[in-house]
Formats: structure tokens, sequence, C-alpha cells
């Protein structure tokens, strides 16, 4: 295809054919039409099919020598070798390993291998001299090669192999991460470039509670995927143009006449700015004809409109700059407006194989199993959301060369992804298959309510804004932050940054635990609670076990280079066990793109330290102190890996 600059001659303008637009401009993730029951029973329970699919595919993958720092791809190989050992007639089959302490408490074994089932129903009638799944099972177990991981293996059931990692394997893993740093504990994925299209608010909007799940959920999908070595491209496809802003401009020229001179102060409310533009443009025959007229003047690139339209961006960027410093989030803007040039020739490609029909004035890509088309061109000549994403589509796949593009945005469009994806294949842009890549994933999520249930507003009906809600959580975390006898001579800097990372991270967390498919319902008393699944609990749970290393006087960094790890006690091993599957978890919740499993990971594993470890095993003055202490920080340094991936602050006293 040809580069922008051939098919749109001029860089920088654009004919007003290419670039009308519906007036109403909906920002990518805050759009939701009505979500009935239905809609959402239906995307849950496909949600629920595909993450078993994947889950699935993680623990069957091919594994590598260089991908070591997941136990479960560890035995895989080793069971890998097994099943070309137990069925050499059988080369495709490939190991289904799978933790089983979650699921059975650990009764029967760490992990378990699950192929017997399977193989058998592949090799009955074969004359193989196997007589059902548990003599499959055992062949299995017996084949194994020997491995200083495993202590001890046990057939099950239906031929269930299951694994009993070695206690002292597991305490040298955890004092090799303790030298080496956990990012050697980083999965390796499959994927070398992603793209995390999120956040996406609309320009001269202020930044609502919608948003608030697309900028939290799409910052930790990207931070997990860097730290298991993928190039992420953050990507905030703001809504920067169409016909709203010849409304805008227009206002903007009669309440200031020179615009040079506007700033922000100027202005004022962003909003309340755009609601009395917008009440103008409705009412007012004249005012809408020179807005339309705007629209054109802009569009045709002259000099006096795009330098409105700039300073209206500039304004907005400054009001969504305040919420991402708060979250702790970056991105890089690339609007609807950049990929606006590459339109023309994109529909072209895709006119010429033959995927763009006429209907009823509108120019359309027809897909399987829809049954209304994907309009790429509106029947007034204007573009629309779908010419534009097809465009940024192209522009990701060929200029920046993403192979995996992740779009992070509310299950309310979840039928738009669907058609615009089936459309990318039919251009053979995208595979068939959705296993291969390059591969674009709509990541959708459910809405914010409020305690009444009804979505998320303040009193008077407007939806909150984001900088108001994060201002009042770290305002209720700094007054339970002082309520504290050891907060009360802290100094004011240590205060509040204790009360942004405690207000902030329970913001943060109270979405992120929950399955993103699901409502959830936003309620301040809930998250900023000290006690159950919350941040405030866990950020507390470690700031004690600082506590704990601190109060023994001993230096952590002589005791890694010199101690030793000993899990004799059963609280000691489970929670050994626990902290060396963390890259497993990593990996799982990268693939799946699902927040939630690593918060739970995260929640297990204070409730492990807590009630198996720290309550039965003494740290400080016990003969085995040099190995608890350790374990300690063992521990910390994993939790505070999680909060990072989350993006919550960790807090080191309380």
């Amino acid at each position: 295809m040809a580069a922008a600059s051939q098919f749109f001659p001029f860089p920088g303008r654009a004919t007003p054919l290419l670039l009308l637009q519906h007036f109403t401009n909906v920002s990518r993730a805050s759009y939701a039409p009505q979500q009935g029951p239905d809609l959402l029973k239906k995307l849950a329970y496909r949600r629920f099919a595909l993450t078993a699919a994947k889950a699935q595919f993680i623990s069957t993958m091919s594994v590598g020598e260089d991908n070591v720092s997941s136990v479960k791809r560890r035995l895989a190989q080793l069971f890998e070798t097994s099943l070309r050992e137990t069925v050499p007639g059988e080369p495709d089959v490939v190991p289904i390993v799978d933790s089983c302490s979650d699921r059975s408490g650990g009764k029967f074994g760490d992990y378990q291998c699950n192929n017997a089932m399977v193989l058998w129903s592949k090799i009955k009638g074969k004359q193989t001299g196997y007589k059902g799944p548990p003599a499959v099972g055992k062949a299995i177990m017996t084949n194994l090669p020997p491995s200083e991981m495993i202590e001890s293996c046990s057939v099950a059931g239906p031929g269930f192999v299951n694994v009993v990692l070695s206690k002292n394997w597991i305490a040298q893993i955890l004092l090799r991460m303790l030298i080496d740093g956990i990012d050697t504990w980083a999965p390796l994925l499959p994927v070398k470039t992603a793209v995390v299209d999120f956040s996406s608010p609309n320009i001269a909007k202020e930044m609502h509670v919608g948003h608030l799940r697309s900028t939290i959920i799409g910052d930790t999908l990207a931070r997990m995927l860097e730290f298991s070595h993928v190039k992420v491209l953050r990507r905030n496809h703001v809504g920067d143009w169409g016909t709203q802003f010849g409304m805008l401009i227009e206002f903007l020229f009669e309440k200031f006449p020179n615009p040079e001179e506007v700033n922000e102060a100027a202005i004022g409310d962003l909003q309340a700015f755009y609601k009395a533009s917008k009440l103008r443009f409705d009412s007012d025959p004249e005012f809408k004809q020179r807005a339309q007229q705007a629209v054109v003047r802009l569009q045709g690139g002259e000099d006096r409109y795009r330098k409105a339209w700039k300073k209206i961006c500039e304004i907005s960027r400054t009001e969504f700059h305040r919420v991402y410093e708060r979250l702790g989030v970056s991105l890089e803007e690339k609007g609807e407006s950049f990929y606006n040039p590459y339109i023309p020739g994109v529909l072209d490609e895709l006119d010429n194989k033959g995927l763009i029909k006429e209907s009823e004035g509108a120019r359309v890509i027809f897909v399987d199993g829809v049954n209304i088309p994907l309009i790429v061109v509106k029947s007034d000549g204007g573009y629309n959301y779908a010419s534009t994403d097809l465009a940024a589509l192209w522009y990701r796949l060929n200029e920046e060369k993403a192979e995996w593009i992740i779009y992070v945005t509310d299950v309310g469009q979840q039928q738009h992804f669907d058609m615009f994806f089936k459309a990318a294949k039919r251009a053979g842009w995208l595979p068939a298959d959705d296993s291969l890549y390059p591969k674009a994933t709509h990541v959708g999520f459910g809405l914010v309510l409020g305690e009444d249930g009804k979505r998320f507003r303040t009193r008077n009906t407007e939806v909150v804004r984001l900088v108001d809600l994060l201002d009042e959580a770290k305002s209720r975390s700094k007054t339970a932050v002082l309520e504290r006898d050891a907060a009360k001579d802290w100094p004011e800097e240590e205060v509040e940054k204790t009360a942004e990372a405690v207000g902030y991270g329970a913001v943060k967390y109270a979405d992120l635990k929950n399955n993103r498919l699901s409502n959830y319902t936003f309620n301040f008393d809930q998250m900023l609670n000290d006690k159950g699944n919350t941040a405030v609990y866990l950020l507390y749970a470690h700031a004690r076990i600082c506590s704990i290393i601190r109060k023994s006087g001993k230096d952590i960094e002589e005791l890694k280079k010199n101690g030793k790890i000993v899990l004799d006690h059963d609280g000691e091993r489970a929670l050994g066990l626990h902290l060396v599957q963390f890259s497993e978890i990593v990996e799982e919740a990268s693939i799946n793109l699902l927040p939630s499993t690593l918060c739970d990971y995260l929640y297990n594993l204070s409730d492990i330290f807590t009630k198996k470890f720290y309550s039965n095993c003494q740290v400080i003055g016990s003969p085995e102190e040099t190995s608890r202490l350790l374990l300690c920080e063992a521990t910390a340094i994993v939790m505070r890996k999680c909060f990072y991936l989350l993006g919550i602050e960790p807090v080191y006293k309380i």
C-alpha cells in the first residue's frame, strides 16, 4: 500500500468530504449501550469458554530451555519426554500439566499431568499393551526422567499423575531469585510487539468514571506484557476529530475573538463549555450553519481554525494529564486525527480486494454471522468509527509491526469489534485462526455501578469526574492514616505519599480484583476497608512484613549472600510453593488478559503468609530465623512486583 502522503497530497490537511463524521462523537472507552442481563451472561459465558481454552493453551504449548522461570513449564518439559517414551506412535501429544494445590489443597500433590484419559481415547485398540487410563498414567509416571525438582509421584483415579515438588528444590529456586532478582522470574510470551489501546477519552470532554476501568485495566495489561519482555505500544486513541469541533471552534470565536489569548483559566470548566456550545448549536440555526462551515474550514486546513482546534486539544490534554498523573499511567496519544490521512488508501485497498459494497447509499463490508453490514463510508460521504479503526489497524500491523493489538473498552462495543475483526480477516490482515499471530483482541469490561445498582453518578445525575473521585479516595485514605497512632509523628510528606498510595491503590484494586466482564459496585467504605480482599489490607500486610525484617536488626542483603532457606515446616513449604508459582500466574493473566488472576494470587499469598506461615512459624529469635527472614523478604519482593504490575505503590510503614 502507498504511503499516506501518496493518497493524501497535503499532510495535515483534509477535504471536508473525507472527514465528516456523526455529530455525536462517543469516546471509545465510555460508550455503552443498554447492557441487559442476557448480553452480560452471553459475554461472560463466551469469556469463560475462551479462558478455559487459553488456560489449556498455556499448559500445553511447547516449552523451551529459555523459559525456565515457570514451574509448570519445567514440569511440562519432563512430561514431554515421558510422553514420547510412553506412546512413541503418537508424536503430536503435548503435556497437559496444571497446578492442583488450589483445587485439592495439595492433598494429592502440587501439580498434575492429565494426559492419560486423552491418550487412552487415541490408542485404544492399537495393541499398545495398555489396558486403560490408569495403566497409561502409571507408564507416564515411570517414564519420567530423573529430576531434582520432583520429590515423589503417584497415580490417582483414571491415570492422573500427581507430582510433589522437592522442598529443597523450591528453597534453591527462592534463594536464587533473592540473589538474581525477581525479573529472572518473568515469563516469555510468544509475542515481541503489542499495542494496548486504552483510556481513549474525547477531546473537549472531561474524563469521568466511565473511563476509569479502561485506563486501569489497560495499564495493568501493558505492565504485565512489558514485564514479560514484550515491547508494548501504549496507545491513547482519543476522540480529537469530528464535526463537533466546528461547534466548539465557532463558540470559542464568539467568546474569545482572539483565540491565541485563550487558556485553560479563561475557558474554565471545559465540560460546561462543551454543553454551552452544544445548547447553542441545537437552538440557533444560524450558529449551526456557521459551525458546519467551521468544520469545512478546519478540515480544509485554514490556519485560524487549526490553531483553535489545537488550543482546545491542549486544554483537554491538561485535564487528562491530571488523571494519568494521579493513577501513575503513561500513554502515547495517537488519536483519530492521526489515522485520518490513512483512511482513503486503506479503503482503496479493501475496495480492490472486493470487500466494499454499495448499500443504501453507503459503502459497507459484509461479514459472516451478522445481519447488518459494517459501514465504512456513510451515505453523506463521511467517515466513521469503523473507517478510523480499519486505518489504525492497518497502521499498527504494517508500520508499527505489532503482533498483538489489544482494545480495552466496555462490553457494549463487543459487536463492533467482532465485525471489525472479521472484516480484517476477510482482507487477509489477520489469520482466520484466533490462536495464530498477528491477532486482535477486544478486552471488554462491565459497568461501574453506584450503591443503588445503577450507573455510578453524582446526586445531580451527572457522571462523576474522575479527578474528583480520585481526590476523594486520597482524602478518605489520609483521614484513616492520621487516625493510626504510628502516623501521628510522620512528616506531612510521608502522610501525603501514603494517602495517595493507599487511596489510589484502593480504587485500582477494587476494579482489578473483579472479573472484568462483570459490573462492579463502587463503594469507598468497602474499598478502603483494611480487612478482606482490599488493597488496604494487602498494602498493610506488606508493611507488616517489612516491619518484621526491620525489627530483626539483620542485614537482609548479607543473609541473601550467606543464608540458606529451609522448608521443613508445612507452613514454610506452603509459602515457598505459592511464591515459585508467580511466573506461571503472570503468564496466565497475560495470555488470558485477566488482571483478576494476579489479584487472586496476591491475596492468596498474603493469606498463606499470615495464616499458614507467620501464625505457626516464629521468625525473630527462632533457630530458623535466617531462613524465615529470607522467606519474609521473598514474600515482600513478590508482593511488590504484584503491586507494580497492578499499578499500585507499596507502603513500607503503617
